[in-house]
């Protein structure tokens, strides 16, 4: 069965003290540690990682397989990074954006996403739950595969 990893780019590892009224007073750990007990209802294990450096980011993709599933919040990386986008894209895992913020609802230059379209999907606007949101599809969809494999079922 595939993995499910969670990655996050620059300074989500200052949440809870950086705009809160953007993203919130929970610290990236608290997400974490909740990210963690949901994959262990799930019956699912969790690489969660944040990196500061984009070239870091990108050799963590680099290692992905087919299998695995992408949970990515690349902070402002999403808006600028053409590197970020073709690494999501030369790895066949499936990869779901997520945002703390509603990036469609802020200064003109967070509207546009330029790892959109190599993900399934985004989940933006909704908090903390977008983790938990996409953690719940990601188990899904490992979930499904392993039944499709015949292998340990979630």
């Amino acid at each position: 069965m595939g993995k499910i990893c969670v990655f996050n780019g620059p300074n989500l590892n200052l949440l809870g003290r950086r705009e809160p009224e953007h993203y919130g007073h929970r610290t990236l750990a608290d997400i974490e540690t909740e990210v963690h007990r949901l994959a262990g209802e799930y019956g699912v294990a969790v690489d969660f990682r944040q990196t500061n450096h984009e070239g870091v980011l990108l050799d963590w993709i680099a290692e992905l397989t087919e299998r695995d599933v992408l949970i990515i919040n690349a902070g402002a990386w999403t808006h600028t990074s053409v590197a970020l986008r073709d690494a999501i894209s030369g790895v066949k895992a499936l990869a779901v954006e997520i945002h703390l913020s509603n990036i469609h609802a802020r200064e003109a230059f967070r509207e546009h996403s330029a790892i959109a379209a190599v993900c399934a999907g985004q989940i933006c606007g909704l908090g903390e739950s977008s983790y938990y949101l996409a953690l719940r599809y990601a188990a899904e969809v490992l979930c499904r595969a392993a039944e499709n494999h015949e292998e340990r079922r979630c």
